[in-house]
Formats: C-alpha cells, structure tokens, sequence
C-alpha cells in the first residue's frame, strides 16, 4: 500500500471518529465519511460523505461540515503524528442516490414489459 493510500485510510477513519464522536454540530447528524483523496503534495484532503438527509438538510450539513473544517483539522492535528495536516473540503458523495435511481428506472422497465 502506498504512502498516500495509507494516509487517505488513516484520515478516513479519524475523521469518521471525530464527526461521530467530537462534532456537537446539529447540523450534522447520521453522516458516514465514504472516502478521503488526497492532493499530490498531501495539502488538501476531499472528504467525501454520504447521508440519508433530504437534499435540504445534506446542503446544510456540507455547509456545516466544511465550517468546522479548521476545527476538525485541529483534532486531527493533536490525534495523528504526520508533519502536516491537509486542508480538508467536503463533498456529498452522491453514487448512493445514483444507485437508487437507476433501481428505480430498472424496476418500472421491467414492470412494463
């Protein structure tokens, strides 16, 4: 596994902890951090996430998570021994609902033949 694969699991699951257990935001409820990419200098970090809230509420709460960004990057920076901690963005990660509509489509296909 490479450094930079290592790294991107490593703030996957830090970050997963910190939004689970530190985060005290009540914009942010049932958010699971799908994948974490980092840039090739290792100074930015996509944090991609998925939720089962309304579009609405998964627009406020990718508002919300990236305000706490510098709040989160400071826990990581007390929690994991790396020379740097990246910037971190966050995206909705939108494959999920993606996959559902495609179900969706495929099923009234079939229900019409």
């Amino acid at each position: 596994m490479h450094r930079a694969q290592r790294v991107s699991s490593l703030l996957k699951e830090e970050v997963s902890w910190i939004l689970e257990r530190e985060l005290k935001d009540p914009e942010v409820s049932m958010v699971t951090v799908v994948e974490v990419e980092l840039s090739k200098d290792f100074r930015l970090a996509r944090v991609y996430f998925s939720s089962l809230a309304s579009d609405e509420q998964a627009l406020a709460e990718l508002k919300a998570l990236n305000k706490a960004s510098p709040f989160i990057r400071k826990l990581l920076y007390r929690r994991l021994d790396l020379k740097m901690i990246p910037e971190l963005t966050f995206e909705r990660d939108t494959a999920f609902e993606y996959a559902r509509r495609i179900e969706v489509l495929l099923a009234r296909i079939h229900e019409n033949r």
